[in-house]
């Protein structure tokens, strides 16, 4: 499996996301939206922050129960209840991703919505993985 990432130099450097990335391998893992619910099913976390590490370590505990790494994170994107927020926290955001899924960043977005299933979740985050 191996997973390319594309930078072009006619677009604004990235900055915690890759523009795209190309993928080979035989398995694909498609990653369900994951918050900050506990394993009590309860969100914890009261900031955007604490939240976005508790998802993003949720969304790592699928990955790896369906045999994969952050490292095959392809494409991961973030719904957020209020986009200002997260921009407000992004460096502590990315010191989490690079903390917890390391310098490989999968094609990225952040979308707004208004609000998520778990009326208390602040955000959610979903991916593809490719396996080898």
């Amino acid at each position: 499996m191996s997973l390319h990432r594309h930078n072009p130099a006619e677009l604004s450097p990235p900055t915690g996301f890759t523009h795209a990335v190309t993928a080979t391998g035989t398995r694909l893992v498609f990653l369900a939206g994951q918050t900050s619910l506990d394993m009590g099913g309860k969100v914890v976390g009261e900031t955007l922050t604490e939240q976005f590490e508790t998802a993003l370590a949720n969304l790592l505990t699928a990955l790896a129960g369906a045999g994969g790494a952050p490292q095959d994170l392809a494409r991961v994107t973030v719904y957020a209840t209020d986009v200002e927020d997260y921009r407000a926290h992004a460096h502590e955001l990315g010191t989490i991703w690079r903390r917890l899924a390391g310098r490989d960043y999968p094609a990225m977005a952040v979308i707004g919505v208004v609000r998520l299933w778990d009326e208390q979740a602040l955000v959610e985050l979903d991916g593809m993985a490719v396996l080898p």
